[in-house]
């Protein structure tokens, strides 16, 4: 189901503060110079014998969409359930917006609103039902309907919680998370069960509820969705962060170049190219060559190739990407 485009969350979301400056891709300039409205210090958390998470610390500035990247059971979900107040840390400190997430509870809850992976409700609870208790406990909430019908829910706003498919109680969550008009927002897996448009219309609205003032935090495992939305993210495996960076950072900080792809008209000897200053590496896969190198490399290997007459058929140049930054980080692949 697509997601109603039509209302504008900046309706709900304006008052918090004016657009930010941005660069050419869209997201928030100069972060430093933003004040943090979470700060997370040697968090520790620990489940009996097994340590969820260990020592980990970052801190998010105001406005952005910070992202927590990581594989299943890497701590992501304890470690955005500590910040909310969802659960007690065992170590380590925490602040929101100043406010202690276990001490100033209450008030907290005010300004921070939470969308979990597994969010449950009564079985018999209706949709509509559901947003307008939500919203009664807030003090300036947004339009319930609005909302509803924002995230493609209007046709099932009489329906009971008990009879909505995966995606639709993921998107009621949404809502539920968004309608305190919260300062920040804290979203945990937050396109699972959608389909890829109804994903890309999420990604949209994600982008209005940043662009409108709202501190956006992303727990997700789809490094698509991380590389579009995300401002930076922190890579959390074993419940440690591994890195932290912006999505292009990492890349560059995992080694990420240019990676050339052809199959030569007749051998030669791999040395050709792996001379050039531009290049890093050469293997042979099959009848295919591979170079990985940077800067002008394109350029580099097609006119070494062309001085000792080898054609590259099939050639193709890929830039490195954040799954082969995850891969580089974690030792796995991404679980998209």
């Amino acid at each position: 189901m697509r997601l109603n485009r039509s209302v504008d969350l900046r309706l709900h979301l304006g008052r918090y503060g004016p657009r930010r400056e941005t660069d050419s891709r869209g997201r928030e300039a100069q972060h430093d110079r933003a004040m943090p409205v979470i700060e997370v210090s040697q968090l520790h958390k620990r489940y009996r014998d097994h340590v969820a998470v260990q020592d980990v610390s970052f801190s998010v500035a105001e406005g952005e969409i910070f992202g927590i990247l990581g594989p299943n059971g890497a701590g992501k979900t304890t470690t955005v359930e500590c910040v909310a107040g969802l659960r007690a840390a065992d170590g380590g400190a925490l602040s929101v917006l100043g406010l202690d997430p276990q001490r100033d509870r209450t008030d907290l809850r005010r300004v921070l609103g939470v969308q979990l992976q597994a969010s449950e409700l009564p079985e018999k609870l209706r949709v509509a039902e559901a947003v307008r208790l939500y919203a009664s406990f807030y003090p300036d909430p947004g339009d319930p309907d609005e909302l509803i019908e924002r995230w493609g829910l209007g046709p099932k706003r009489n329906a009971a919680f008990g009879a909505l498919s995966g995606g639709q109680k993921q998107r009621l969550s949404i809502v539920l998370a968004l309608v305190g008009n919260p300062r920040v927002a804290i979203l945990d897996e937050l396109t699972t069960g959608l389909d890829p448009q109804a994903r890309r219309d999420t990604w949209a609205a994600i982008e209005q509820i940043r662009d409108a003032g709202v501190t956006v935090v992303l727990v997700t495992h789809f490094m698509e969705e991380a590389e579009r939305l995300c401002d930076r993210i922190a890579v959390i495996d074993g419940g440690r962060v591994v890195a932290l960076d912006t999505p292009a950072g990492l890349v560059a900080g995992a080694g990420g170049g240019q990676r050339l792809r052809f199959r030569p008209s007749h051998p030669f000897d791999h040395a050709l190219l792996t001379a050039l200053p531009e290049v890093e590496a050469v293997r042979r896969t099959g009848p295919h060559v591979e170079v990985t190198g940077t800067g002008q490399l394109l350029h580099a290997v097609t006119s070494a190739l062309a001085r000792h007459q080898v054609v590259p058929a099939d050639l193709r140049m890929e830039q490195a990407t954040l799954d082969d930054a995850f891969v580089a980080l974690t030792g796995r692949p991404a679980e998209n």
